[in-house]
């Protein structure tokens, strides 16, 4: 485990784990959200494809993603470990809103000086709404893509609750 992938759906929890395991391996850890927003009203890096290229060229990192399609084959392609939070909608759903609404409310500063406002709310490109509509979507391509050649060999780490997760970070 040199090269790891943590992925799962919007609030399953990749940052959080990606992290944690960042810390007890000694791995460098990227945040793709932040790696892709990089000032205010959401502007999107221009170097984006070439940033994540030349990090994922190392021989050590941590990502958290499952998004971007435009390095999404480059990213599996270099892993050598998929970290898999397959966990439900009733798991997810309570996360990502006690999320989104704790940002919402002290105004947290995420990815480029961005926040989370009420206004997002209302949008389909809000957390919540994303996490809730492209769960199953998100589920068949890890699903997928954990079976495709093109990517083999790769370890996979499936959990299908975060419980299932603690308990194998415990072990490391």
């Amino acid at each position: 485990m040199q090269r790891i992938l943590v992925v799962g759906v919007t609030g399953a929890g990749k940052s959080t784990l990606a992290r944690t395991l960042s810390d007890r391996l000694g791995l460098p850890y990227h945040e793709m959200d932040a790696l892709y927003f990089d000032g205010p009203d959401w502007a999107t890096n221009d170097t984006f494809s070439e940033d994540v290229s030349a990090l994922t060229a190392g021989p050590r990192w941590i990502i958290d993603s499952l998004g971007y399609p435009e390095v999404r084959d480059l990213l599996w392609n270099r892993a050598d470990t998929v970290v898999w939070l397959d966990y439900p909608k009733r798991v997810i759903m309570p996360r990502v809103l006690r999320r989104s609404l704790r940002r919402t409310v002290t105004r947290e500063a995420l990815f480029g000086g961005n926040r989370e406002t009420w206004r997002d709310w209302l949008s389909r490109e809000h957390p919540a709404w994303w996490a809730w509509s492209q769960h199953a979507t998100r589920h068949r391509e890890v699903e997928r893509r954990v079976h495709d050649p093109r990517f083999a060999p790769l370890d996979t780490l499936r959990f299908g609750h975060p419980d299932e997760a603690s308990a194998w970070l415990a072990s490391l």
